[in-house]
């Protein structure tokens, strides 16, 4: 069964408030307990785009699953509860709001007034938010009416004031940022074919054959004039030497820079619109 320190332990692990059809509602906001016994019974969610928005929501029926409180009405219920200001104080005709929409009956402002309903002096408590005891009785809107001398009366829930108050969804976009990836240098060595031609130079044998006449005769005829003799000529030839160096050719590094995008962001918003009928006009 829930208590306070069960609503507590979840509060403070950063629960989540789970709707009977197990869609998740929004984050555990904040506990506003009965003044008479201390006992959590309403609890905030908070909803909308980065959990501005808080609806109500009664601790009756509800139970814990891990770290989720589970919640007996559905996601949309909820976010359709009457809007009521998170701010630590449940006025009697607050509570009479959400008492009725949430179909568990409501004391009446008179009857909260006299005493016969229990205590609604909400004072507040040093650990939770300010509550409301979850005594059910009937209404009087008629009573009502004249008390606060408004014109007509409410037949949805509880008169408050002789005005209807048209509200709309505004829509905020926000941006965060977060990591979509790595970049990284990283070297490695490959091997590639290179081709080069150069020159070379060999020396190949030539005969030179030249006759005897009177400027060489004497070198002719010296030496035997019949006689058995070998001439040797040492050949040369180029051949390509390769040698390989490494050099270095060029610095690399990672740098970053910003590109801007823009970006379309369609969203459904709600907006209340107020008519009158009856009285021979229609707006």
């Amino acid at each position: 069964m829930l208590n306070r320190e069960n609503l507590e332990n979840l509060l403070t692990k950063g629960g989540n408030v789970v709707g009977s059809d197990g869609s998740k509602i929004g984050s555990i906001g904040q506990l506003y307990a009965d003044d008479d016994t201390g006992e959590p019974t309403w609890v905030t969610v908070k909803t909308g785009l980065f959990g501005t928005s808080e609806s109500f929501v009664p601790v009756e029926g509800a139970h814990n699953q891990g770290e989720d409180l589970v919640v007996p009405f559905s996601k949309e219920h909820v976010k359709d509860a009457p809007r009521v200001d998170a701010d630590g104080h449940l006025t009697p005709e607050e509570e009479d709001r959400l008492y009725t929409y949430y179909d568990r009956g409501a004391r009446t402002y008179s009857e909260a007034r006299n005493g016969t309903a229990g205590d609604v002096d909400l004072q507040g408590d040093a650990d939770l938010n300010a509550g409301t005891p979850t005594a059910g009785l009937g209404r009087d809107t008629h009573d009502r009416d004249t008390t606060r001398g408004t014109v007509g009366h409410d037949t949805s829930g509880p008169t408050t004031d002789d005005a209807m108050t048209r509200s709309e969804e505004q829509l905020h976009v926000g941006k965060e940022r977060e990591a979509t990836g790595r970049a990284r240098l990283r070297k490695y060595v490959t091997t590639e074919n290179v081709t080069k031609t150069i020159p070379v130079e060999r020396e190949e044998v030539r005969i030179e054959r030249e006759p005897v006449t009177e400027s060489n005769r004497g070198a002719a005829l010296d030496g035997p004039a019949i006689s058995e003799e070998e001439h040797e000529v040492v050949l040369h030839e180029e051949r390509p030497v390769v040698e390989k160096e490494a050099v270095p050719v060029e610095r690399v590094r990672l740098d970053k820079e910003v590109v801007r995008d823009d970006v379309t962001v369609n969203e459904e918003v709600r907006k209340e619109n107020i008519e009158t009928e009856g009285g021979g006009t229609r707006r």
